[in-house]
């Protein structure tokens, strides 16, 4: 099932492999000041940025059900998840549903405040919506990635003295 046209493709950014879609997915959570674990995907197997419209697409070998453990939700991500996205937000999101008690409740848009107040949204279709910590979306991998940099220049001071 192809939801990305191939006029949209020929003037996006496109990657593929795992690899490089995870590295450029949490770029761009960066870019758009959202948490960089908000889209967990795995087996990525194509992503994709328009940049003059603001449409993302990614693609994964199947639906992966990821839960965030410092809020106890279950999300589950569809095969191909599509959205726009800008500054704080994320719009006209596809493919993403979150568990609320025993129902599966299809997501939206996603947003934080401006000014910032710590709290990111998520709404649904309906127009319902529920507010978290930016924090239980936030990988903690670039702290020990810069505690791993760390290490092997004190232990060559350590060796120097």
């Amino acid at each position: 099932m192809a939801l990305v046209a191939e006029d949209v493709k020929s003037r996006s950014e496109v990657y593929h492999g795992d690899e490089i879609c995870q590295v450029k997915s949490k770029e761009l959570l960066k870019e758009i000041a959202l948490p960089n674990g908000l889209l967990p995907l795995k087996d990525i197997e194509e992503c994709g940025y328009d940049r003059e419209t603001g449409f993302v697409w990614l693609k994964q070998k199947k639906s992966y059900t990821h839960k965030f453990e410092k809020i106890g939700k279950l999300v589950s991500y569809a095969p191909e998840v599509t959205a726009r996205v800008e500054k704080g937000k994320i719009s006209k999101l596809t493919g993403v549903k979150t568990k609320e008690l025993l129902l599966w409740i299809t997501l939206s848009d996603i947003y934080v405040d401006d000014p910032p107040t710590g709290k990111i949204t998520f709404k649904t279709p309906a127009g319902l919506f529920r507010s978290f910590p930016v924090s239980a979306f936030e990988i903690e991998e670039e702290a020990q990635a810069s505690k791993r940099v760390e290490e092997p220049a004190a232990a060559v001071q350590v060796k120097e003295v």
